[in-house]
């Protein structure tokens, strides 16, 4: 059952227009506006959250699939996905200045740098922000207290996601991973299906297997090795929970216990985010 914290039950309308904000919080929002940032100088332009689509946060460990509800939400709400391990990975396949030093750190299952980061997401909202974006479901950034407040310095988080699963079905989520060495599409070749225990739900996800014509082209990512995996793991979970907390005592933190894959987890997560009624109206519409 998806734990919610400050999270009212407002109509699926109000959740893509409105911000989740008390008054003191727009307040605090206001004066860092006049504050440095600490990404060049840069802030997305503050609007009223009535003149402005969602800018939402996902968090979660490697694996968890962060990147694929955000994406489906996306698509939903109107409004870009930016994940930093794309922005990583389109560095890496560029002849950019840190693409060496980005495949040593990603080869050791190493965290990327806040500097590196922050510069390559600097880049991306400034080139979203030219095209008219109002909104965004950020992912895989921040993953640090620090990371955290340059952003609140430079825009206004309405809701932090929290998706989460059990430590053994993201090693075997992830080591089941493969990509597409023609086309880019993402697969997975895990078949999981955990028990019950102790009164805890059994967790059942199949595999998300290619077309025949990618099947002879997959490959496994160079980081998806089962070492490389655990200390992922390991460095994310020591880092989290403050991050956690930093959102949770701001009353931003929504924490979702994943039941399964796509056709378990995606109904149950937009009734917890009040989206369920929108989607239908907007498939109706369509």
């Amino acid at each position: 059952m998806a734990a919610i914290t400050r999270f009212s039950k407002h109509s699926a309308i109000s959740h893509v227009r409105r911000c989740l904000y008390s008054a003191s919080a727009a307040a605090a929002a206001e004066s860092n506006s006049h504050a440095p940032s600490p990404i060049g100088n840069y802030k997305i332009t503050r609007r009223d959250p009535s003149e402005r689509n969602v800018q939402w946060v996902f968090l979660g460990s490697p694996g968890v699939g962060k990147g694929t509800y955000a994406s489906r939400l996306s698509t939903l709400l109107g409004v870009p996905h930016i994940a930093t391990g794309d922005l990583v990975r389109e560095e890496l396949a560029s002849s950019g200045p840190i693409a060496k030093q980005l495949t040593e750190i990603v080869n050791q299952g190493k965290l990327v740098s806040d500097e590196i980061i922050i510069s390559l997401l600097s880049k991306r909202l400034k080139a979203g922000e030219a095209k008219g974006e109002s909104g965004f479901l950020l992912d895989g950034f921040p993953r640090t207290t620090n990371q955290a407040e340059i952003l609140e310095g430079v825009a206004d988080i309405d809701l932090v996601v929290n998706l989460r699963l059990p430590e053994s079905v993201l090693i075997e989520k992830c080591l089941g991973r493969r990509i597409c060495g023609q086309c880019g599409k993402n697969f997975n070749v895990a078949s999981i299906d955990v028990k019950g225990l102790n009164g805890s739900p059994g967790i059942s996800m199949a595999p998300l297997l290619p077309p025949s014509s990618c099947m002879s082209k997959l490959v496994t990512r160079s980081d998806d090795t089962e070492q490389v995996v655990k200390e992922r793991l390991r460095i994310y979970n020591e880092k989290s929970q403050p991050l956690e907390d930093y959102y949770r005592n701001q009353g931003k933190l929504m924490e979702f216990d994943l039941p399964g894959g796509i056709p378990e987890s995606w109904p149950k997560l937009l009734e917890a985010l009040n989206l369920d009624e929108f989607e239908e109206r907007r498939s109706v519409a369509a």
